[in-house]
């Protein structure tokens, strides 16, 4: 597939909460439905990674889009990957950035940076030009419990326009493995993109 034939880009950031699955598995999905993925790994999330699965992803951004394109059988190109202050990316900047973007998991640490408009890093900045651009922003926190804290921040981005969509899978699809359990979550990420998916059908539909 040539450059030109992906569907429009969507960045996604992975930082340093838990649920490292959902974020790789977003990959997986926007790859499968032929879109360019724009990837922010945090030094945090790595570190997750390397906990949470048997992955071993390098931090050097050329390395990186090469480890998920090999892994997520991307095209060449599919998949670009941007340091944490590669303020040249085109995330940086209200005219290059994609129409969507996705923090998943989304640290608290994070959370709290996007809401105060801190933009200390790339994945940061890249939040804070989706707010101001009035672009879709959707927050996956992955803690438990939330302090008012952590509230009171997803309150003011929700305020903002930004999507908080919280890693708490249901269980109504009678999950039988940990794979459907992260599909349930990553479904309802690509739902609120309106990007078309089989992960698991919409309630009301046959099953």
């Amino acid at each position: 597939m040539a450059d030109s034939a992906f569907k429009p880009p969507v960045s996604v950031a992975l930082t340093g909460a838990s649920g490292a699955q959902y974020g790789l598995r977003l990959i997986e999905c926007l790859v499968a439905a032929e879109h360019e993925v724009w990837v922010m790994v945090s030094k945090a999330a790595h570190m997750v990674i390397a906990t949470e699965t048997d992955e071993r992803l390098p931090a050097q951004p050329a390395r990186l889009a090469e480890a998920l394109i090999d892994r997520s059988g991307a095209a060449e190109g599919q998949i670009r990957c941007f340091g944490r202050e590669d303020w040249m990316a085109p995330v940086a900047s209200g005219s290059g950035a994609s129409a969507s973007m996705v923090i998943c998991p989304c640290s608290t640490g994070t959370l709290s940076a996007v809401a105060t408009g801190a933009s200390n890093n790339l994945i940061e900045r890249a939040a804070d030009v989706a707010l101001k651009e009035r672009r879709r922003l959707i927050l996956v926190p992955r803690e438990t419990p939330f302090s008012a804290i952590h509230l009171e921040h997803m309150l003011a981005l929700t305020r903002l326009g930004a999507v908080i969509l919280p890693a708490a899978p249901g269980f109504y699809h009678r999950p039988t493995s940990v794979e459907s359990l992260i599909d349930f979550v990553v479904a309802r990420i690509l739902n609120q993109l309106g990007i078309e998916h089989r992960l698991m059908p919409r309630w009301g539909e046959p099953q």
